[in-house]
């Protein structure tokens, strides 16, 4: 039964009961806005330089959020995002596009879910299992993703670090899981598709699965995840199996 606790090898530990989610790259697809965007045509000059600007869109807004925890001098999710917009559209060589700006902004509203999740989620909520997200994104955009992907029955809580006023990885961002659903961390099975989160969540004291969609290397870092899978397909089992 989740939530009571197992004896293996000698040692207790507490079944997994709590599945929580990073939201960008992991439930949501952050190319998906540059992609609709260069498919639609109304933009021909992102036709070939769409996966760039969203591999330039994506490496910024990580790294600016980072340098910003660092350094204490937090904003919120959205104006990294419309930060690192910037840049890229400048790497790309298109500055002063304020209308294909404008576009790219509108769709990150509206992100694209991976077509796994729903059922993904699903087959969580029918084990029994609570869910999460949590996320560096300010509420407004989490709802928004949300919404679009229509999950929202799907999950308990959608966490951002808003409430806590720094960004991942910092533990007090983890913290918040406890908080919100009342749980021990080796209870929780926390999933990211980026590396680094899954290692920091893994040190926080996490079960973590990384969710490794383009065949990266493992990041050279003092904690590895705990499994590592290729899509959200195989969560449900795998949560259920630990």
């Amino acid at each position: 039964m989740a939530g009571l606790p197992r004896l293996i090898f000698g040692v207790h530990h507490m079944a997994i009961d709590t599945c929580i989610f990073d939201a960008y790259g992991t439930l949501f697809d952050v190319t998906s806005a540059a992609r609709r965007t260069a498919e639609d045509g109304t933009f021909p000059q992102l036709t070939d330089t769409w996966q760039r600007l969203a591999a330039d869109w994506r490496d910024k807004q990580l790294q600016y959020s980072w340098i910003r925890a660092i350094t204490g001098a937090h904003c919120d999710f959205w104006q990294v995002t419309k930060e690192a917009l910037d840049y890229a559209l400048e790497a790309s060589g298109l500055t002063g596009e304020k209308a294909l700006r404008e576009r790219l902004l509108k769709l990150y509203w509206e992100l694209s879910a991976y077509p796994e999740v729903p059922d993904m989620l699903g087959a969580l909520k029918d084990a029994g299992k609570t869910t999460g997200i949590l996320s560096n994104g300010s509420p407004e955009m989490l709802q928004g993703a949300v919404k679009s992907a229509g999950v929202g029955r799907l999950l308990d809580h959608v966490l951002s670090v808003e409430s806590v006023g720094i960004f991942k990885p910092d533990s007090r961002v983890y913290d918040m899981v406890g908080r919100a659903f009342g749980c021990e961390a080796d209870s929780v099975l926390f999933v990211s598709s980026n590396g680094w989160d899954v290692a920091a969540a893994t040190g926080y004291g996490f079960t973590t699965a990384w969710v490794n969609r383009t065949g990266l290397p493992m990041d050279n870092l003092p904690w590895t995840p705990t499994h590592v899978l290729t899509d959200l397909t195989g969560i449900p089992a795998l949560a259920e199996s630990l």
